[in-house]
């Protein structure tokens, strides 16, 4: 328990968004003779996904490589290629509803390795007004991703806070150690129910719920 803490920093893909249902990236791979491993590598394994996560392409020019390698038209096919990849994911509106439990005494923030249009998906696909977090950092936005440490300086300089008044969550081991280097308390997401109590026990007040 920390009395301390001052700011929870949120990732968004594979915390706030996660992939919920499997089925639509399956029948994706097996219309086009792929293995599930072998779609997910066309999509995130290439230049250019890492290219639209720092900002130096946008969304629209990696899918429109991604048509191209699947033989699809751009950009209908491609276009409609993208939505069915994404069909599964689901907002985890319980977990946004912490988020604004947490608000209420803490800063919040998302921190996110994520092409130019995520401000885009928060308001208009998801439907969460921008003003539910104190600050949004995005990679593309940055022209760095983490695990560079130079992007936890600046969301916590955007809050004002030292490392060791800010708690971080990702679900990427890698993210998490790099922002532990810094001093901030980083927490592995692994489930909504384990954050929960991962964060009771560095809160000073318990959740609720």
């Amino acid at each position: 328990m920390d009395k301390f803490v001052k700011a929870v920093i949120f990732d968004v893909g594979g915390v706030l968004v996660r992939t919920e249902d499997p089925a639509p990236r399956e029948r994706l791979a097996a219309e086009h003779g792929l293995s599930v491993k072998e779609l997910y590598d066309i999509v995130f394994g290439s230049d250019t996904w890492e290219l639209v996560q720092l900002g130096s392409i946008t969304s629209d020019d990696h899918w429109q490589v991604v048509g191209h390698r699947m033989g699809l038209v751009w950009p209908d096919e491609a276009n409609a290629f993208r939505a069915a990849f994404f069909a599964g994911d689901r907002l985890d509106r319980e977990l946004l509803d912490l988020v604004r439990q947490l608000r209420a005494r803490y800063k919040i923030a998302l921190l996110s390795n994520a092409p130019g249009n995520l401000r885009h998906w928060i308001v208009r696909e998801w439907e969460v007004p921008t003003n539910t977090f104190d600050e949004i950092v995005v990679s593309a936005e940055e022209g760095i991703m983490k695990p560079d440490p130079k992007i936890y300086c600046i969301v916590l300089d955007r809050l004002g806070v030292l490392p060791q008044e800010a708690i971080f969550v990702d679900d990427f081991l890698e993210n998490v150690e790099a922002a532990r280097a810094l001093g901030i308390k980083a927490i592995h997401f692994t489930s909504p129910e384990a954050l929960r109590t991962k964060l009771d026990s560095l809160l000073v007040e318990r959740l609720e719920g």
